[in-house]
């Protein structure tokens, strides 16, 4: 990595905080990631991505504000990223998944809180995150309790605006929905100074279907038996998907499922074929949040697709191109983003027949439901996801932890016996054999 340490001071960071920060990153990425064998060649753009994680696209982003452009960051899937492109700005994903500034973040709020909102809280008030201090505005959305009453406190630290986020999808809800999209809209004019035109706006769609629909070929060559590609490498290209620039990262997605494809032409596999297929679902893993994955995938297994956010939610749905009326483009992009099936919305009966479908198609032989310690939109709603696979005959593992390693352990023992009980009920025969 260059040195980057005036950018970083000009932007206001701890220095000797962020040091520590980063002196903790690249051994954490070598044993989870570097050490794997028969990695697909095209992964180094990701690696690269990574190493120069608060470098070379921090920089690019004060490029762009120093020719007058704004940034705008999010914590959430249903915040979208085709207005704000649209709008002249730049989308960044500000979710974090790594215990950092906690004894400042516990100063604003209640020390038994999600991890995840308790951590990118932390890295904003630590002032160790370089994309936090390049935002110009932060949007967040009111999909959990926790979420939207810690944006109000940090409104008192940057600016924010919050979306209100139905809790159903009825036609009411589309309604409220649809308002919701305009008012972002005008706020985002409002900042950047650029009104949203229709072609301004087909344009972005068009730019963001395209990263959709590269994860989405991504996702397909994951059904191969043995797949191309490791479960936590398609994590970590999820997980740059939300602040790599648009274009650039559609292109290398495509670079890497050319080869992908020529992998699963030849046969050539990250595990040997036959190895027990699992299917995560629940919360969001924000970067670097690998910890669960990393056990899945040392322990004898291998994960082919992912229920969540950080997973198909975020690219399975496209947005309809058609209309040349900025109204209609306008709720082809509000449809669209009412898609996703968060834990928020009550009943959720979709998301659980999505997910014995996506089983089925993945040929996995188990689910793990993977929960952060007081997420209770997933914690409660686990119940039916449980309900629902008992249903279809899947096995299901329930994990609940937070964004530490003293758990590692025991999350290992619990795996492995998963795994031998999958063995043992002929379900790994039986998954990989199907065709």
């Amino acid at each position: 990595m260059a040195d980057y340490t005036k950018m970083w001071e000009e932007l206001g960071l701890d220095l000797e905080a962020h040091a520590k920060l980063l002196e903790a990153l690249p051994p954490t990425y070598y044993d989870v990631y570097l050490k794997q064998e028969n990695r697909p060649q095209n992964m180094e753009y990701f690696d690269f991505v990574v190493s120069e994680i608060h470098g070379l696209r921090v920089q690019e982003l004060q490029e762009f504000r120093s020719s007058g452009g704004k940034v705008v960051g999010t914590f959430c899937v249903f915040v979208p990223e085709e207005l704000i492109l649209a709008a002249g700005g730049v989308y960044v994903g500000l979710c974090a998944g790594l215990e950092a500034g906690t004894a400042k973040a516990e100063a604003v709020l209640p020390r038994n809180i999600c991890p995840l909102i308790k951590s990118f809280m932390g890295f904003k008030l630590s002032r160790i995150c370089p994309y936090f201090e390049s935002c110009d505005l932060l949007v967040g959305e009111t999909t959990c309790d926790g979420k939207k009453k810690a944006f109000e406190v940090l409104g008192d630290f940057a600016p924010v605006y919050t979306m209100e986020t139905p809790q159903k999808k009825g036609p009411g809800d589309w309604a409220l929905w649809l308002e919701e999209i305009r008012a972002l809209a005008a706020r985002l004019e409002e900042l950047t100074g650029q009104k949203i035109t229709a072609d301004g706006l087909a344009e972005a769609i068009r730019k963001v279907n395209a990263k959709r629909r590269a994860l989405r070929r991504l996702a397909e060559l994951r059904k191969a038996d043995p797949p191309p590609i490791s479960g936590r490498d398609a994590l970590l290209i999820y997980q740059i998907a939300f602040y790599d620039d648009v274009e650039r990262f559609t292109a290398q997605v495509n670079a890497l499922c050319d080869e992908l494809e020529e992998r699963v032409r030849q046969g050539v596999g990250v595990v040997p074929p036959g190895t027990p297929r699992l299917v995560v679902t629940g919360t969001p893993m924000a970067i670097p949040n690998w910890k669960v994955p990393y056990i899945i995938e040392t322990s004898g297994a291998v994960i082919v697709a992912e229920e969540l956010c950080t997973g198909s939610r975020y690219y399975e749905m496209l947005t309809a191109e058609n209309g040349a009326a900025l109204g209609d483009l306008m709720s082809n992009v509000a449809l669209r983003h009412l898609e996703p099936d968060c834990a928020c919305f009550t009943p959720n009966s979709r998301r659980l027949e999505k997910l014995v479908t996506m089983v089925h198609e993945y040929r996995a032989a188990g689910v793990v439901s993977y929960v952060l310690a007081f997420c209770d939109p997933y914690a409660v709603e686990t119940y039916q996801v449980e309900k629902s696979l008992k249903r279809a005959n899947v096995p299901l593992l329930k994990i609940e932890t937070d964004y530490g390693q003293q758990d590692a352990g025991q999350l290992r023992t619990r795996i492995q016996a998963f795994l031998e009980l999958l063995a043992n009920n002929g379900r790994v025969a039986a998954a990989g054999s199907k065709s």
